[in-house]
């Protein structure tokens, strides 16, 4: 399955492929891996994807078209 949901979040912030693998503490290879549909994405992976970007994990693969994400429990307190 290719992701271009990542691959769109990455380009709107004019960010290189090397850049965001940095950001979410993978190469770049593999993160293009990622965008591709090459690789499967681990799920902490996904979770650093989603954190960065400020979506939700449904927004990423495509199950809903609102980026926003849940509310995290400690900004419920």
């Amino acid at each position: 399955m290719k992701y271009n949901r990542i691959r769109d979040l990455r380009e709107d912030k004019d960010l290189t492929q090397t850049v965001m693998g940095k950001a979410i503490m993978v190469g770049q290879t593999t993160y293009s891996s990622y965008e591709r549909g090459i690789a499967n994405i681990p799920t902490d992976v996904w979770i650093r994807l989603a954190i960065f970007h400020n979506v939700s994990i449904d927004y990423l693969v495509g199950l809903t078209d609102v980026k926003t994400p849940p509310l995290r429990k400690r900004e419920r307190n």
